[in-house]
């Protein structure tokens, strides 16, 4: 017998705002002018912090992961030469102070009308867990990998695998 060759077909055409978290009050949001402290105090909670330009228009300009908390806190030592320029962002040399000087300014979104089949693959391809959810460059909300298992999961309970003859 051969797999059903649809599953769920449903599930890769919702919207987004169908099932983004949409508690906005409840993200990891700083303004990119925090103090680092501020930044790795929340990373010590959380495992990623969105960055907006201010609290009053809320405009995405960047995202801090666990990761660049690494890279800032290991140790550097730095050769009398070096091929390329070397990351010198660290808090053992001084030169990170604020949000803005670790972010990421380049944030792969998603907005709340696009599919999730189209999301999916923004995700795959970018090899990213959590993507915030945009509408005129300002944070409405975040879709992470576990909203979207859950989702499926769920849709795959009320619409079971049917195999065919």
């Amino acid at each position: 017998m051969a797999r059903g060759k649809r599953l769920v077909p449903e599930f890769y055409k919702l919207k987004i705002k169908q099932l983004m978290d949409k508690r906005a009050w409840d993200l990891p949001i700083i303004e990119k002018k925090e103090d680092i402290h501020h930044v790795l105090n929340i990373l010590g909670a959380r495992n990623h912090i969105w960055v907006i330009d201010d609290k009053e228009n809320k405009e995405l300009v960047g995202v801090i992961t666990e990761h660049d908390a690494l890279s800032i806190l290991a140790p550097k030592e730095f050769p009398s030469y070096v091929f390329g320029m070397p990351d010198i962002r660290s808090i053992q040399h001084g030169t990170v102070k604020t949000a803005e000087d670790i972010m990421h300014r380049k944030v792969i979104s998603c907005g709340p009308d696009d599919k999730i089949i189209d999301v999916l693959e923004k995700m795959t391809i970018h090899r990213l867990r959590r993507l915030p959810v945009l509408e005129d460059k300002k944070i409405i909300g975040e879709l992470t990998l576990h909203q979207l298992i859950r989702k499926y999961y769920n849709a795959t309970q009320y619409h079971p695998i049917t195999e065919e003859d």
